[in-house]
């Protein structure tokens, strides 16, 4: 028997879309077969929960489930209850009312193997399977050809397109269960996640860092060497640059769906030297217009 998906992925029946997906985030993390070389145990349990998640992510496959019309690993359930319901009814025949069950069926039964023969196999797409997988920053805004391995061991070539955003799912057709009476094969989904970047972070399709500059650099300007997500540019500091100050490269962010690419925004940090300079102490000390600037004049200091 399959396994009901409420308890498999530890839900009530009563669950939102939105608790089901974070349920299965949640498992899928800590089952995956990318964190668990080698754990058969973990790989099953992955198969599984990813099983339950392709019936109950999908409201009309949760909605038959729930009626009694598929199982937990989404085959079609014969019809419950019609042969009674049909013998119980006012005028019904009598002769099926006892307790010999389908037994009483003589000359039927050719009937109904003579209808379901001429009849077919039903055709009907496979199921869609759902995974999970992590990428690089760099990968996810510019784009990359990754590898995902399947529970059952395959492995699947994915091109994830410039500009793939935390949580965006990505669909590779026919890569899911195989049809049934000569149907289609269902679809794999893998839902990406990115791994931050200890620079860049990611606004929309905009871009954003911190970049650190020396006090010379804030007081005089010039020329400074700035990281993109395609490599390093040139931007001109202009003098007199405070912490705090923005600066932007236009079309130098992630790409956008429609066409061209977000900006990177650079806001500046200044840094003082971590070892004390006499020097610049020296002249902090006798530097009048210094010692009358109050930077927290707004606070009232």
């Amino acid at each position: 028997m399959a396994n009901d998906p409420y308890k498999t992925l530890g839900v009530a029946k009563t669950a939102t879309p939105k608790e089901i997906q974070s349920a299965y985030r949640k498992l899928a993390k800590k089952l995956h077969p990318d964190l668990n070389p080698g754990d058969k145990s973990a790989e099953d349990r992955f198969k599984t929960v990813s099983e339950a998640y392709s019936i109950l992510g999908d409201e009309d496959k949760r909605a038959r489930f729930d009626k009694g019309e598929i199982d937990g690993a989404g085959t079609e359930q014969a019809p419950r209850n019609y042969y009674r319901e049909y013998a119980g009814a006012p005028g019904g025949d009598a002769r099926y009312q006892n307790s010999s069950g389908f037994s009483d069926f003589t000359d039927t039964d050719d009937i109904f193997s003579s209808f379901f023969s001429r009849r077919g196999p039903m055709r009907a797409k496979g199921r869609d399977l759902q995974f999970s997988m992590e990428v690089n920053f760099l990968d996810a805004v510019n784009g990359s050809k990754e590898k995902i391995t399947l529970p059952d061991g395959a492995v699947l070539d994915l091109q994830v397109p410039p500009g793939t955003q935390e949580g965006q799912t990505l669909r590779l057709r026919g890569k899911g269960d195989p049809g049934s009476g000569g149907g289609p094969a269902g679809d794999a989904l893998i839902e990406i996640h990115v791994r931050p970047h200890p620079i860049f972070t990611r606004d929309g399709d905009d871009i954003r860092i911190d970049m650190p500059i020396s006090l010379r650099e804030a007081i005089l300007g010039g020329k400074v060497n700035v990281p993109t997500i395609s490599g390093s540019v040139m931007l001109t500091l202009p003098p007199h640059s405070n912490t705090g100050k923005t600066l932007r490269l236009k079309g130098k962010g992630a790409a956008k769906r429609g066409g061209g690419n977000g900006d990177q925004y650079i806001t500046l940090k200044i840094m003082l030297p971590e070892t004390a300079d006499p020097d610049l102490t020296a002249f902090a000390t006798t530097w009048t217009a210094g010692q009358a600037h109050n930077p927290r004049k707004a606070w009232g200091d």
